[in-house]
């Protein structure tokens, strides 16, 4: 939210609610996810989101757990 001034600020627990109407927040998030990825699906392929979004990292990954994918977390959305 802006200031009036130019500055931003994070809103408030009560102002989110107002905003969303007291909605369930997860299924509010998940809704907005599900309408970006609508979006960006519908690009031209030309696009840095969805060339971002198609991207696929190459060469060797780092030991350990691997790093999460923004797509990774898309796939509770495809079920949906």
């Amino acid at each position: 939210m802006q200031n009036k001034d130019g500055s931003w600020r994070i809103r408030i627990n009560y102002e989110l609610n107002e905003l969303i109407e007291n909605a369930d927040i997860v299924r509010f998030i998940k809704s907005r996810r599900i309408a970006w990825l609508g979006h960006v699906m519908r690009m031209d392929d030309k696009r840095t989101p969805k060339r971002m979004l198609q991207w696929k990292p190459i060469g060797k990954r780092t030991r350990g757990r691997p790093r999460k994918r923004w797509i990774a977390g898309t796939k509770d959305l495809q079920i949906m």
